[in-house]
């Protein structure tokens, strides 16, 4: 029997929560799955904490994780990933646009050897406010990470529990979650799935979240490629923009001493390459520092080991 924890973060949901249930408790019986059903509810202010607590007083395997404010749903993710146990982990929305049915498809993609497979909204019935950001950072993504994933942000997920214990989401990262696997040595894959229209609630993402999830993308492109070699990435900012700077003092000295032309003339030019140059001495710093950082840490995981 296949033991699994469906872990869905809630935000203000009131309106589909019940049903929500009932349609997995009737899959758990259809597939005869181990299943336990885990909401983490993220400071909603409407109904959605007392009917999380009567849901689970009539269900035995029905768990509600309950944060006195809105933390984001990175953060509700990984307390659910925190409590989840089982062999698999299965992430959802509460709004009823994913569909329950679709989990056995999921599982049966995990168990063709994949760690991690992510729904694919290919058919979405979502305001444009919501599909225009959301296709510019699933391409963006895609092409700066090489990970082939139409649909990063899905909200329906199957994860081996070994993925989620693996890694650590904070701020928007719950967008880049199979960035963060490949990080791990984990492998990702993806398949279409259905996405219904929302009936009740309304959608609390837009293009307000467009800022957000582009710092959060410089984030994990960072961590993920230059965590362990920073001066990688400072050392190359800084080597540009000091031999830029050389160059235009160079360019302004031929000026002088081969053309006559004064420095005054080209005032501009002349602090810019002095800037350039302190900008290059800095960055070189930051990643000497970085690395120095890097180089301790290693060393006392060494030490604690032995």
């Amino acid at each position: 029997m296949i033991k699994l924890t469906v872990l869905i973060p809630v935000f203000n949901e009131e309106g589909t929560l019940e049903e929500l249930t009932k349609r997995l408790q009737e899959l758990f019986i259809k597939e005869r799955y181990d299943g336990k059903i885990l909401f983490v509810n993220d400071g909603s202010s409407d109904g959605t904490p007392e009917l999380l607590n009567w849901l689970a007083k009539q269900f035995e395997n029905v768990k509600a994780i309950h944060f006195r404010f809105n933390k984001g749903k990175a953060d509700a993710l990984q307390a659910g990933f925190d409590a989840a146990d089982g062999e698999f982990v299965i992430t959802m929305d509460g709004d009823l646009q994913d569909d329950p049915a679709e989990i056995p498809h999921l599982l049966d993609k995990l168990n063709d050897g994949w760690d991690l497979v992510s729904g694919w909204k290919k058919t979405r019935h979502d305001p444009l406010g919501k599909t225009l950001p959301s296709k510019f950072f699933n391409k963006t993504t895609s092409a700066l990470t090489g990970i082939k994933i139409h649909d990063f942000n899905c909200g329906l997920k199957a994860y081996r529990i070994e993925v989620v214990k693996s890694i650590q989401l904070y701020g928007e990262l719950h967008r880049y979650i199979p960035v963060l696997a490949k990080q791990a040595g984990f492998r990702s894959t993806e398949i279409a799935v259905t996405h219904h229209p929302r009936t009740k609630g309304k959608s609390k993402y837009g293009f307000s979240r467009l800022f957000k999830g582009f710092y959060d993308l410089l984030t994990v492109l960072f961590i993920t490629r230059f965590t362990s070699r920073p001066m990688h990435l400072f050392g190359a900012l800084g080597l540009t923009a000091f031999s830029l700077g050389v160059f235009a003092e160079l360019y302004l000295i031929v000026l002088k001493y081969a053309f006559g032309d004064p420095f005054r003339n080209h005032f501009a030019m002349l602090m810019l390459g002095i800037l350039l140059i302190l900008l290059g001495v800095q960055m070189f710093s930051i990643g000497l520092i970085g690395e120095m950082l890097v180089y301790f840490e290693r060393r006392r995981r060494m030490e604690r080991h032995e």
